[in-house]
């Protein structure tokens, strides 16, 4: 399958350094390294803010742990985030949210760590990757057998995605070739990373407990959910507001994604 869809988090970083600078962020927790482009990207940040990375992933890319161990600020927690969660990860002042990208996930990770900044008295800023398509209402399994059978969708190893199909193709579309499972239905309820983001947001609204979202439609969507009470906020949401889904940003990544599959079309066509 083609390599030329651009997919990593690292991409926003001319968005993302700004915002921690305006948080003065120092310590940042990372879920979901795999191949750690934005792993170095937070390691500069937090060595220069005197600060740590802490990186969450059971089965990150080859070399990447060596990389963390020659890190004397970075720490490798080899556990699924579920379970480092529910253990000691320390104080942080923002997380990173790129890992198995389905609701039951997604939508606990989000509960845990806003457990986690309550319980530190620190105001919640998290970045979320893979808000928009594919994700946003489909779930998506590296590790399907995480995922309790009440929370997890009929999915499928072989089948693809395309644009404007809410079902599966089999052996065409956007795929995972084996390293991941694609829930064969998108939409309703319990379903895609935008909707456990909703969902979350939600009840946050109903604690009468203000947060500001931002969505910026590009790379497969960064979502940036942030304390609308934390004195950073409004410099923050000034920042973001222009591109907070920009029709022209959301348009130009529809325009990306079509050619790529296009590509991937010809690709299985052609037997390469």
């Amino acid at each position: 399958m083609s390599e030329l869809l651009i997919h990593s988090m690292a991409e926003f970083s001319s968005l993302i350094i700004p915002c921690l600078e305006h948080a003065k962020v120092a310590n940042v927790a990372e879920i979901g390294s795999e191949f750690g482009g934005m792993s170095k990207l937070l390691a500069q940040h937090t060595a220069a803010a005197g600060g740590t990375l802490t990186c969450i992933d059971p089965e990150p890319a080859d070399g990447f742990a060596p990389w963390a161990s020659e890190q004397s600020h970075v720490r490798h927690v080899p556990l699924p985030s579920l379970e480092a969660l529910a253990g000691e990860v320390g104080e942080v002042d923002a997380w990173f949210v790129d890992g198995d990208h389905n609701y039951y996930t997604v939508y606990h990770e989000l509960v845990g760590i806003d457990a986690a900044q309550r319980a530190s008295g620190k105001p919640l800023l998290a970045f979320m990757h893979d808000v928009s398509w594919p994700c946003a209402r489909r779930d998506f399994y590296y590790a399907p057998e995480r995922v309790p059978p009440g929370w997890r969708h009929p999915h499928s190893f072989d089948h693809g995605v395309r644009l404007g199909e809410d079902g599966v193709l089999a052996g065409r579309g956007l795929r995972g070739m084996g390293s991941f499972a694609v829930a064969l239905q998108a939409g309703g309820e319990r379903n895609g990373v935008l909707t456990a983001v909703e969902d979350f947001l939600k009840e946050a609204d109903a604690e009468e407990r203000p947060l500001f979202y931002v969505h910026v439609p590009a790379v497969l969507g960064l979502g940036i959910i942030f304390d609308a009470q934390a004195e950073w906020s409004g410099a923050l949401a000034e920042f973001l507001l222009p591109f907070h889904a920009n029709p022209l940003i959301a348009r130009l990544e529809e325009n990306r994604l079509r050619n790529w599959l296009e590509v991937v079309d010809w690709q299985d066509r052609s037997g390469s």
